[in-house]
């Protein structure tokens, strides 16, 4: 399994630098959460190490790899998947179009649904010929996360994933979360306002203020203390 390191990295809108001389390390199988308040930078990172901002300057590697001047196809398919915030289900294609899509990012060519994606959420096996667009939102966050799986692939990324979705769910789906990382070794990068779910799945967290990295450190260094410094609005 490969890391990730990002090394002063900047990212761009236009000319505009969104992310300023950020760092961090995510070693094999291990959970960080990047947190922040509203419009610090979150979603940007994210977004940054996907190759889906203007511009980036800096080191980002996965592995032995710089992946930097690679495309957002490129990347995928060397195992980084991306859940974004709005999910971005097609609503016109069923369930297992949806989650097909996510094998093409597969570097082995194979097009099979994985049996695990409907023991972790049964409902979309119930709804397997349902269009995505009918699903409610938790359902749809469900299905996005299905179709990330369905690439095999190393590290998961997610925005905010429980954002908006309705209270049976969310447990559901931070459960999913954090078995994916344990039980099946998936690395996992998530931006999350829950911070106590950020506290108890995570390994390592980060803290964005306008760009940069104000605070990191182990999981049980997010004390109160840091949640009331950083974190409240």
């Amino acid at each position: 399994m490969e890391n990730m390191q990002a090394r002063d990295l900047y990212s761009f809108y236009g000319k505009s630098p969104v992310i300023l001389g950020v760092s961090f390390d995510l070693d094999p199988g291990e959970f960080l959460a990047v947190l922040g308040r509203n419009g610090v930078g979150k979603t940007t990172l994210l977004k940054s190490i996907m190759g889906l901002t203007d511009r980036c300057e800096g080191g980002l590697a996965f592995g032995s790899q710089d992946i930097l001047g690679l495309s957002t196809p490129q990347r995928s398919k060397l195992g980084i998947a991306y859940i974004p915030q709005g999910r971005e289900v097609i609503p016109q294609f069923t369930v297992r179009e949806n989650i097909l899509m996510g094998t093409f990012a597969r570097p082995d060519g194979k097009r099979d649904i994985p049996d695990y994606l409907f023991e972790m959420f049964p409902i979309l096996d119930e709804f397997i010929s349902r269009r995505g667009g009918d699903l409610s939102g938790g359902q749809q966050q469900q299905l996005a996360i299905a179709r990330a799986l369905a690439m095999d692939p190393k590290i998961l990324i997610l925005d905010e994933p429980t954002e908006g979705i309705q209270p049976n769910i969310v447990k559901q789906i931070e459960d999913a979360i954090v078995r994916l990382n344990r039980e099946r070794g998936l690395g996992i990068i998530l931006v999350e306002q829950n911070v106590p779910f950020a506290r108890t799945a995570s390994d390592r967290f980060l803290v964005l203020d306008k760009g940069r990295v104000v605070l990191s450190g182990k999981s049980e260094d997010l004390t109160d203390d840091v949640v009331e410094k950083h974190l409240t609005f």
